[in-house]
C-alpha cells in the first residue's frame, strides 16, 4: 500500500511541475477583457427646442471637417514601428609573477639547490558579449475612441483578427491620442501615440511551430545550466 501512494504522490509532483511553465505563460500574458474592445457611440440626445437661432447646441465649426472627436468616432492607426537595439562588453586581464631565491652554494646553509626555491605563476582572462535585437511593425489597424479629455486628447482602442487557413492572426492597438494629430482622413501614425500597447499575436500550426514544446520547456526551466 505504501508504495502505491509514493508512486501516486510522485506523478502528481511531476505533472504538477509540468503546469508550472504553462501557468506562468498565462499569468504573464493576462490582460483585461476590455482592454482592446470596440467602444460604441453614446446615445444622441433629444434635439433641444428650436429657439430661433442660427446655431443651435449641436453647432460644429466647419474647420473641424469629419474629423475623429467624439466618443465612439473612427480613426486608422498607421503601424509605422521600428526598433533596433544593440549592446557590447568585453573585459581582459593578464597578471604574471615571479619569485627567486638563491641559497648560499657552501656552509652549513647550502642545503638545496637554487633551483628548488625558484617559483612563478600567471592568470589572464578574457571574457566578450554581443547582444542585438530589432523589430519591425507595419500595417493598418482601424480603431474607435473609447474616452474625450478636457485637454483633447483621446483614449483610442481596437483590434483585428484575420483568420487564415492555417491560423490567426490579432493587432491590437490601445493609447492616448492627440485630436492635432489626426490628419484629415482620420489617420494617425503609431509614433504619434501615447502610452501606445500594440500586440501582434497568432495561434494555429504557424505559431505552434515557432516554440518550444510543453516538455522541452519544462526541462528548460529545471535545467541548471
Amino acid at each position: 500500500m505504501r508504495p502505491r501512494l509514493s508512486k501516486l504522490a510522485s506523478g502528481a509532483l511531476f505533472f504538477g511541475l509540468l503546469a508550472v511553465p504553462a501557468a506562468a505563460e498565462a499569468k504573464k500574458d493576462k490582460i483585461a477583457p476590455d482592454a482592446f474592445s470596440v467602444t460604441l457611440p453614446d446615445p444622441a440626445p433629444p434635439a433641444p427646442p428650436a429657439n430661433g437661432s442660427i446655431f443651435q447646441g449641436s453647432y460644429v465649426a466647419l474647420t473641424s471637417g469629419a474629423r475623429a472627436g467624439q466618443v465612439g468616432d473612427i480613426l486608422t492607426i498607421q503601424l509605422v514601428e521600428r526598433t533596433i537595439g544593440a549592446k557590447s562588453n568585453s573585459a581582459g586581464t593578464n597578471r604574471d609573477g615571479s619569485f627567486g631565491l638563491t641559497p648560499p652554494t657552501t656552509g652549513p646553509l647550502s642545503l638545496f639547490s637554487p633551483s628548488d626555491v625558484a617559483m612563478g605563476g600567471g592568470s589572464q582572462f578574457k571574457g566578450k558579449g554581443d547582444a542585438a535585437q530589432s523589430n519591425m511593425l507595419s500595417g493598418e489597424v482601424t480603431v474607435t475612441v473609447a474616452a474625450v479629455y478636457p485637454n483633447g486628447t483621446m483614449l483610442v482602442k481596437g483590434e483585428k483578427l484575420i483568420t487564415l487557413n492555417r491560423g490567426d492572426e490579432r493587432v491590437q492597438v490601445a493609447g492616448l491620442v492627440r485630436a492635432a494629430d489626426v490628419s484629415a482622413d482620420n489617420r494617425v501614425l503609431s509614433t504619434r501615440v501615447a502610452n501606445a500597447h500594440i500586440r501582434y499575436t497568432g495561434k494555429g500550426e504557424i505559431a505552434r511551430a515557432s516554440q518550444q514544446g510543453w516538455l522541452q520547456k519544462f526541462f528548460s526551466i529545471i535545467s541548471p545550466f
